[in-house]
């Protein structure tokens, strides 16, 4: 797709962005990200205050930038970074709250695929209901580096909700671990298909926030600044 300047919600150059953007849901989340870990950062989009950042991590040239919460604002913001923007991989880092009760705060889970209860896939006009799936390469290269550094993480099914305050309450997010889905949050599915449809690669790497079952739950401040983990992994495996 032909880049046509500047759209409503990213005001910045194609050439603005790395070939890899990291995106965490809050945009607090990416300036510590920026601050934190790369060299050089530049702010290119401010556009609402959706912070979007490039530098250099260990030599290599890369971007993150908010998505905001949800697979409305995470579709539109991937979508025009994929199709836009030049970028070839966005890498969503976040947090998630654990359906299978053998998960832990703050274990990491890298979403091989996203179930979802929103009708996000009905815009691509298909017959049927997609699996939006992660890429492989992104999977497995995250799957490595959590093997290598030591980290307690599981590889499986993510479930994205449109849903917070939902009227069938815990017991209908809770039937998903039926399907042997681990975890839910917000945006995965969204951003898995838009990767499809624009021939890109995408990776939800996500670290379990609160557990469901037993109401145990990181605090905002640790929200904000403890999930140093998935964000280095999501660093290591981008692509330059």
């Amino acid at each position: 797709m032909t880049y046509h300047g500047a759209t409503a919600h990213i005001n910045c150059k194609p050439e603005d962005f790395a070939k890899t953007v990291l995106m965490p849901g809050d945009p607090l989340r990416a300036k510590k990200i920026a601050e934190t870990f790369l060299e050089g950062a530049e702010l290119v989009n401010n556009v609402r205050g959706v912070q979007g950042y490039t530098g250099y991590f260990e030599g290599k040239r890369v971007s993150v930038m908010a998505s905001g919460m949800g697979m409305p604002s995470i579709g539109i913001y991937s979508y025009e970074l994929f199709n836009f923007f030049g970028v070839s991989s966005i890498i969503r880092v976040g947090s998630a709250g654990a359906i299978d009760p053998t998960l832990k705060l703050f274990d990491i889970v890298l979403g091989q695929g996203a179930s979802t209860d929103s009708n996000y896939f009905h815009n691509f006009n298909l017959p049927g209901a997609f699996a939006p799936i992660a890429d492989y390469g992104l999977l497995r290269a995250a799957a490595e580096r959590c093997e290598a550094n030591g980290l307690n993480y599981r590889v499986g099914g993510l479930l994205s909700s449109d849903i917070f305050y939902g009227e069938s309450g815990l017991d209908g997010t809770l039937a998903w671990s039926k399907l042997g889905v681990m975890a839910v949050e917000m945006e995965a599915a969204a951003l898995y298909m838009n990767a499809a449809r624009a021939g890109k690669k995408a990776l939800a790497i996500c670290t379990i926030s609160d557990l469901l079952t037993t109401k145990a739950e990181v605090s905002a401040e640790e929200r904000q600044h403890a999930f140093t983990d998935m964000m280095r992994i999501a660093l290591e495996i981008a692509e330059a």
